[in-house]
């Protein structure tokens, strides 16, 4: 057994810097790399990229990422763990062994494609065996807006990627697996962690849940003393050193920038926590007041004392559904007086609006420059040298919104004056993806893991 297990992060989102893989792995020794790509939203996107084409679904940047590092995998052993795959993880794992094709790596790589979290054939399956998926802010039925669902996916734990490790796997792919997994899983293979070693399985998902979010917790959108943080420019991804009790340390690379200490790891951890004496995972339930941080040398923080129990017999359901249309259009107006402009111009727009009998589920006006960020908290601002006036409207008719698009551009000219810099043009009409959160019965739920080379 090894004595530490070193788990880099590679990516927060989907969209996150691209050099942060490579870096990671050609920085220094790790032996895992975790990208973590998916958000509640992003499902949804992939979804409707798979509608146009069945090839399609998944964190396409995750084919360049790997290919960045394959020098890693195939000489070093470094080992992948992503959830890029998205709402198609086995299109995913072909497109990865195309590229293995390409680079003449076809015989290094093993894969290990999770799948079985895609609800959305099962729904009306479901449905009908009496899981009700009531929405678990507002307890109403699915049944409301299935007709409407675009995606259907459940959050699943560490076990297949554990499976997939197993069996010798070098790059392990999942749809929507929780961040926290994509951490805790290798943990769990290399130190062989009982499944009801709840403490243990506990510190493998707080060490998920503090690098999953990428240099968030390396320095980037910090909120204490950032104006000295060093060389975001150059900024250090995270690591987790992990010891078989549980402990661990988080790190960077030495020679990179942004910082690392118990201040940027606090607020890492506070980051989605909710409840901080049950954050619930498909592994285990975390008690965040059990966690205990020290300095144990530069942008190196200790992490210690965790205690977790078992988990509940259900999981949670990302479920996206169209929810109509919006448009959001912008005006900038320059000194002097814009803000009275921009107020000005509001007033035009809403009276035109009225007048063709256009009517909306919602109207909303933003002053940027003057109180976007803090609304009525921002008071009024009359001496601003620029406002960017910024309008949304949301509503079930497209044929309507796209009328709103038509009317702000002539403002330019036939509203008030002083429009400047970039106006962006003439509004996209763009569907609204709607979130339902739901709870699922463990016992529907069934992973599978399939091994490809």
């Amino acid at each position: 057994m090894k004595q530490v297990v070193r788990v880099a992060a590679g990516q927060g989102f989907w969209g996150d810097w691209l050099e942060a893989p490579r870096r990671q792995v050609d920085g220094g020794d790790i032996d895992y790399l975790m990208l973590d790509y998916l958000a509640e939203v992003t499902m949804s996107i992939l979804q409707k990229q798979k509608e146009r084409d069945p090839a399609m679904g998944y964190a396409r940047d995750f084919i360049g990422a790997v290919d960045s590092v394959m020098t890693g995998i195939v000489e070093r052993g470094v080992k992948v763990i992503a959830n890029a795959g998205g709402v198609n993880p086995r299109a995913c794992g072909e497109a990865l062994l195309a590229l293995a094709d390409q680079r003449d790596t076809r015989g290094k790589l093993t894969l290990g494609v999770v799948t079985g979290d895609d609800l959305l054939p099962r729904l009306d399956e479901l449905l009908s065996q009496g899981h009700a998926l009531a929405n678990m802010d507002t307890g109403e039925p699915l049944s409301l807006v299935r007709d409407r669902v675009l995606s259907a996916n459940a959050y699943i734990g560490s076990e297949p990627i554990v499976e997939a490790l197993e069996r010798g796997a070098n790059i392990v792919v999942t749809g929507r697996s929780t961040d926290t997994a994509l951490t805790m899983a290798p943990l769990r293979h290399e130190f062989g962690w009982r499944h009801d070693d709840w403490d243990r399985l506990a510190a493998g998902i707080i060490a998920g849940h503090i690098i999953e979010c990428g240099a968030q917790c390396s320095g980037g959108n910090c909120l204490k003393d950032w104006e000295t943080i060093p060389d975001m420019w150059n900024v250090g991804y995270p690591i987790v050193a992990a010891s078989p009790d549980g402990t661990f340390e988080i790190y960077k690379h030495p020679g990179t920038g942004g910082r690392i200490d118990v201040s940027s790891v606090t607020e890492q951890l506070v980051y989605e926590m909710g409840d901080p004496h049950a954050y619930i995972t498909p592994d285990v339930v975390a008690d965040f007041t059990s966690i205990r941080l020290e300095g144990s040398g530069p942008d190196r923080v200790r992490v210690f004392g965790i205690s977790g129990r078992p988990s509940t017999d259900k999981l949670k359901v990302s479920i996206a559904y169209r929810a109509g249309y919006k448009a959001v259009g912008t005006l900038v107006y320059a000194w002097p007086d814009a803000m009275a402009k921009a107020r000005a111009a509001d007033d035009v727009l809403r009276r035109r609006l009225d007048m063709l009998g256009l009517t909306f589920d919602t109207i909303v006006t933003e002053f940027v420059g003057a109180n976007a960020t803090h609304g009525p908290l921002a008071g009024d601002r009359d001496d601003a040298p620029e406002v960017q006036l910024r309008v949304g409207v949301r509503g079930p008719d497209k044929a309507m919104v796209e009328r709103f698009t038509r009317e702000l551009i002539p403002m330019v000219l036939n509203g008030p004056p002083s429009v400047t810099g970039f106006a962006a043009g003439r509004p996209k009409v763009e569907e609204i993806v709607a979130y339902w959160p739901a709870l699922v019965d463990k016992s529907v739920v069934t992973p599978t893991v399939e091994v490809m080379r």
